[in-house]
């Protein structure tokens, strides 16, 4: 799935030039990676914030409009205010239809209740992950991936390399690991759900372009 957005050349910036923005419903925003230089722009609140209400939309192909251009874009990064549902700045990352990405996309769990461990023996599943980082073209990205549950049992958790993915998707390998996506804590055997994460290691998050400098960052989300 690919969404479109549309952005205004923004010529101002700085933590004034900001709030003006935002008084007038409007949210700052940057658009960076690639060879061309970082750019600065802005978006109407209520447009980017019925898209960023969509689950797909945090893990799509974006088509930003900006003037008489269309950029393909990923979104990087959300500032939202502590109380208020208002947007602060949002990031995002220019990509090429021609070279792979990365990207965290949702796992979708299905049939969880019918799988015999859980219908007939009682157990309950624990979700370990819930999110993939894959790498595929940006015409492969799926919206999400579905994780089957009718066959797990409590004696074998589902690793990440029994997953079905997608033709052209591939997952983005941290080290040699093959981390638990899901368990079945069966009631009455003492496992608990510390024990089922204890097997996953900690996800990390791949930087694919350098982001714009600290000061310049700080400045745009004050």
């Amino acid at each position: 799935m690919q969404f479109e957005i549309n952005a205004t050349q923004r010529e101002q910036q700085g933590s004034s030039a900001s709030r003006r923005l935002r008084r007038a419903g409007r949210v700052p925003g940057i658009l960076y990676g690639g060879a061309a230089a970082p750019q600065l722009v802005e978006f109407d609140h209520n447009e980017l914030y019925q898209a960023l209400r969509k689950e797909a939309f945090h893990s799509s192909v974006i088509n930003m409009s900006i003037a008489d251009t269309r950029q393909m874009c990923l979104l990087r990064d959300v500032q939202m205010h502590a109380y208020k549902l208002q947007i602060r700045h949002v990031d995002f990352q220019r990509i090429d239809a021609d070279h792979k990405i990365h990207q965290k996309v949702p796992l979708h769990f299905i049939n969880a209740e019918i799988a015999p461990a859980i219908k007939l023996s009682g157990g309950m599943i624990q979700h370990v992950i819930t999110e993939l980082d894959v790498r595929c073209l940006p015409k492969d990205l799926p919206e999400f991936i579905e994780v089957d549950l009718k066959d797990i049992d409590g004696s074998h958790p589902l690793h990440v390399s029994e997953l079905r993915l997608p033709a052209g998707v591939e997952v983005a390998h941290h080290g040699d690991s093959d981390p638990v996506v899901a368990a079945v804590v069966m009631r009455g055997t003492g496992a608990s759900s510390d024990e089922v994460s204890a097997a996953a290691p900690v996800e990390t998050q791949v930087i694919t372009e350098k982001k714009p400098a600290a000061a310049e960052k700080k400045a745009e989300k004050k």
